[in-house]
């Protein structure tokens, strides 16, 4: 029974991200009818395989996760839906587990960052001054305008380079990889 349920762990947990990082990337968007029910899975799953104490490390679990994301959302630094992925998530993977994904999570996510800002400068060419987050020259006009909020919103979209969910699936495969290997050796 043990085997069985920690592969269906696995399944759900890789299921789970695969499904989040293939939507982030798709709409920009983590929505309510992927996360919330992974978070009531991870609920019931760690309460029928583990009791009250795995009930009580999923909650720690999705504390750290939704917490950590919680915090840099606050600041400006993620969605809403970053959030409750990592809740989730976190759910699922418990305390220390989510910390280890967070951090190299937040790893993949500078490089990759960094990567696209590179293929980024590197379409556009060296040496130029354009830079598409800003009205050209032309489009400018001299008169002031009022704040559009539609506006800066999209404006934002636009700087978000690196959907977080991609690396998150990344740093919790590897994650997973390392513990199957452990289970194995």
């Amino acid at each position: 029974m043990q085997l069985f349920s920690q592969w269906l762990f696995v399944g759900a947990v890789v299921t789970f991200t695969l499904v989040a990082a293939v939507t982030d990337l798709r709409t920009r968007r983590l929505p309510n009818w992927l996360t919330v029910p992974a978070l009531a899975l991870a609920l019931v799953f760690h309460a029928v395989t583990g009791g009250w104490a795995g009930l009580g490390a999923a909650l720690g679990g999705f504390a750290v996760g939704f917490g950590a994301l919680f915090v840099l959302w606050l600041i400006g630094g993620g969605g809403g839906g970053d959030v409750k992925l990592m809740g989730a998530l976190g759910a699922w993977l418990g305390p220390l587990s989510t910390l280890l994904v967070f951090f190299l999570s937040t790893v993949f996510a500078v490089l990759g960052t960094v990567g696209l800002a590179a293929a980024d400068l590197m379409t556009q060419g060296y040496g130029r001054t354009k830079n598409k987050y800003l009205p050209s020259p032309s489009a400018r006009n001299t008169k002031p305008r009022a704040r559009n909020v539609n506006q800066e919103g999209a404006n934002t979209k636009k700087r978000r380079l690196m959907p977080y969910a991609a690396p998150v699936a990344l740093a919790t495969w590897l994650l997973l990889a390392w513990r199957m290997v452990q289970i194995q050796g």
